[in-house]
């Protein structure tokens, strides 16, 4: 969403900020602490005047992997600018007008940061660079093709499993291990911890002042569901702090300090670049996404947390699990915000495979049929699809030549 003028510093902004921050330490209710953000939220829209409509989304999903240059022989800028050309290239000629790229997988940065470490994706260690800019010149790329660009960011996430395999010393964790939770899956940055919030908003503020990118992007990775009671330490320093019976459950705390994470980072973006969009890619799955403490229901229904909800509904429609439109009936029927605009993220990973029991080898028109029945939909304003490789895969070639036709 394009807007005309900036949000005003004002001192009511400021106020109702550090309102927020001053909820997720003591609030005492989930009921009383989600309107102190819908409060800031409404406060941060009141400053903005009229919005201009955006055209419908297509966008494509980046991801690090399709960036990496860990394992080519020639590392160089050039060769870097070489392989986003032919993927900037390939998006536009298919008839995407967004590209989704992932910027800050590990608690690390494809870009120049004073808070993060370079990324191994691109030099093959952490902390050590490439010897250039990857986003300033994906930003390039990117536009000179006529799309829009969305930084993607994983906000918590330090590690995965095992990767990276070797944090940077100057990695914030590696400097400060108060700062994040260790689980059986990974580290993650405590949602709880209103530095590690500082950090991590601190860190968008740095990409959408200094890069000219139309938006930025969290996808679904909240609290962990392997999160057990990693954080029992935190959360009974929560309960200490608020009068006896006042509380709010330990799940209740978790949606809080997520939701709040969300509102502050609403307002970073748009209080750094006025025309940048903040979106959120939750679990397809409505329902799943409580497990990772992920309010989406008061991110859809109050304004200030996010310009878009773009839910992974990656199901083929027979799924015998979860079809494609039970799951899109699910969301549609939630209460919108005004303004709060409903992408759809598609499975282009899945197509041409024995996914979802087998059901994705039924047709291969399955993503072409899930675009035309979100293009009837009047509640949805575009989609996603996850991911570019997908588009190069001969187990899906006639999957993507249908779907390329429906897109043009």
């Amino acid at each position: 969403m394009k807007r005309n003028k900036p949000i005003a510093l004002s001192v009511a902004v400021m106020l109702f900020a550090a309102t927020l921050i001053i909820s997720a330490v003591s609030p005492k209710s989930r009921q009383d602490t989600v309107p102190s953000l819908q409060t800031a939220a409404t406060v941060a829209q009141a400053q903005a005047h009229t919005q201009k409509a955006p055209e419908d989304m297509r966008g494509i999903w980046i991801t690090y992997m399709e960036l990496s240059m860990e394992n080519e022989s020639d590392k160089s800028e050039a060769a870097f600018r070489k392989k986003f050309e032919k993927i900037a290239s390939d998006c536009q000629k298919f008839g995407f007008n967004t590209m989704a790229v992932q910027t800050r997988p590990f608690c690390d940065a494809l870009y120049q940061s004073k808070l993060f470490p370079a990324s191994h994706i691109l030099s093959g260690t952490q902390g050590e660079s490439a010897g250039y800019d990857a986003l300033k010149i994906m930003c390039e790329i990117c536009h000179s093709h006529k799309m829009k660009l969305h930084a993607w960011v994983n906000p918590y996430r330090v590690t995965a499993s095992q990767t990276p395999s070797e944090l940077s010393d100057s990695n914030p964790y590696s400097k400060d291990k108060s700062l994040g939770i260790k689980t059986e899956s990974g580290i993650i940055l405590d949602p709880s911890d209103k530095r590690a919030r500082k950090l991590i908003t601190d860190g968008v503020r740095e990409i959408v002042s200094n890069y000219p990118v139309d938006g930025i992007q969290y996808d679904d990775y909240f609290y962990p569901t392997d999160i057990g009671d990693s954080d029992s330490k935190q959360y009974s320093e929560y309960v200490r702090t608020v009068k006896q019976g006042n509380a709010m459950s330990l799940e209740e705390w978790r949606m809080a300090n997520v939701s709040l994470l969300m509102a502050e980072t609403y307002i970073a973006v748009h209080q750094s670049n006025c025309d940048a969009v903040f979106g959120i890619s939750p679990q397809g799955n409505l329902s799943n996404n409580a497990g990772l403490s992920a309010d989406v229901v008061n991110w859809c229904g109050k304004q200030g947390f996010a310009d878009y909800i773009c839910p992974q509904i990656y199901f083929s429609p027979d799924n015998p699990h979860l079809g494609f439109e039970k799951a899109l009936n699910d969301w549609t029927e939630l209460s919108y915000a005004e303004n709060v605009r409903l992408y759809v993220g598609l499975a282009g990973y899945k197509a041409g495979t024995d996914a979802d029991e087998g059901t994705w080898l039924n047709s291969d028109t399955i993503l072409c049929d899930e675009l035309n029945i979100l293009n009837k939909n009047n509640k949805v304003s575009g989609f996603m699809l996850y991911s570019y490789v997908s588009l190069k895969e001969e187990s899906a070639r006639k999957e993507m030549e249908n779907l390329k036709k429906a897109m043009n």
